[in-house]
């Protein structure tokens, strides 16, 4: 079989948000409830400072309301909601002003902490902001002073969202509409980072001073275990964006963090590197070597750890020869890089576990950089 050709990151094509999708629908829709005439497509103003136009894949002119439809193209990204549809129901409504709310599959927000007040359908400020100024925008075009209701529904909005953080968000019953740029960039992380920032909000509103940060799933259920008296807010998924989810954590006032990981990301971390993505950084054997002797390692297991090709290889090195102690300065060094790149103000722990879940060592309770 042939392989397949990775894209140039800068060949990849962009899409757009859910915000932008909602926004284009719902200027179909009033400009049809205005004229009586369905359309086929909407052009707006995008807050990255571009005008885009989108295809309505439908829209229904009833007696009482339009809806229009529009499917979502994320581009080259592989978005969650990519191919969604997204729809608006536009009406007139006998009171001024306009009534924005969201319908079957968008989420309504239960927990404090997002940028929405509890109650409200996940209709994120920036979209909300953009579908109240199309709305008015078409009005005033027409010269019409009539109340509006908007309605944004995504049919398979539930599904969706089980792909999705809004579940441990408290954002229940579908997805958010999102977007501050109204474009998608392919692999972008702001999106992660984001949704990263949300979640440290969210536990803080809901009363978490010790957060545990993990390094994917895996080590989040491993986490979940070494710490069951805290609530589900206070875990959180960093990925590979550790310097900035401790960041977010000092910045919002956490008291306490844990980071739970394996070999692979922590030997990254232990020797200072915040971003630990494969692409961004790499293990070091002749540092992971140092702490081997520091541990009590001979002079042949030293050189082994030193050539080694992989730091699960190091930690099967490690394990094998009975040396635990070099796991436990293993994530003394985490904390102590981590404090660093804080210059400090929290206790971090750190633990590290293999691929099944054994543990392999920990450190505890430090606040201060040596």
């Amino acid at each position: 079989m042939e392989k397949k050709e990775k894209k140039d990151p800068s060949q990849m094509r962009q899409g757009y948000t859910t915000g932008a999708c909602s926004t284009a629908a719902t200027k179909a829709a009033l400009i049809a409830l205005i004229t009586g005439e369905s359309q086929e497509e909407a052009t707006i103003h995008l807050p990255v400072g571009r005008d885009a136009t989108f295809t309505m894949e439908k829209c229904e002119i009833g007696e009482l309301a339009v809806s229009a439809e529009t499917i979502k193209d994320a581009g080259d990204d592989p978005d969650a909601t990519h191919k969604a549809r997204i729809v608006s129901t536009v009406s007139w409504i006998d009171s001024p002003g306009i009534i924005l709310d969201g319908g079957i599959g968008v989420g309504r927000v239960t927990k404090p902490g997002l940028p929405v007040p509890v109650g409200e359908a996940a209709i994120n400020p920036v979209p909300r902001k953009m579908l109240l100024t199309v709305v008015q925008e078409t009005l005033q075009e027409f010269k019409i002073n009539r109340g509006v209701k908007v309605v944004i529904s995504v049919p398979d909005g539930e599904e969706i969202a089980k792909k999705t953080l809004n579940g441990r968000l408290g954002i229940v019953g579908g997805i958010s509409i999102l977007g501050t740029r109204g474009i998608v960039v392919p692999f972008s992380s702001s999106a992660y980072m984001a949704s990263i920032a949300e979640a440290v909000s969210v536990a803080k509103a809901c009363g978490c001073e010790h957060l545990v940060l993990t390094t994917g799933g895996r080590s989040e259920k491993f986490a979940m275990q070494q710490f069951p008296e805290l609530p589900e807010e206070a875990f959180i998924e960093m990925g590979d964006f550790v310097g900035f989810s401790l960041k977010q954590c000092k910045k919002q006032g956490i008291q306490k963090v844990s980071l739970v990981g394996m070999m692979g990301k922590f030997s990254k971390l232990a020797q200072g590197a915040m971003m630990v993505h494969s692409k961004g950084s790499s293990v070091d054997f002749g540092f992971l070597a140092e702490i081997a002797r520091l541990s009590g390692a001979n002079e042949e297991l030293f050189r082994e750890v030193a050539m080694a090709n992989t730091a699960s290889q190091v930690g099967e090195l490690m394990a094998e020869a009975n040396h635990h102690v070099f796991f436990n300065k293993l994530s003394e060094a985490c904390c102590y890089q981590s404090l660093k790149h804080i210059k400090g103000g929290i206790e971090i722990d750190t633990t590290i576990y293999t691929l099944k879940g054994q543990l392999l060592g920990r450190a505890v309770g430090i606040d201060t950089i040596d």
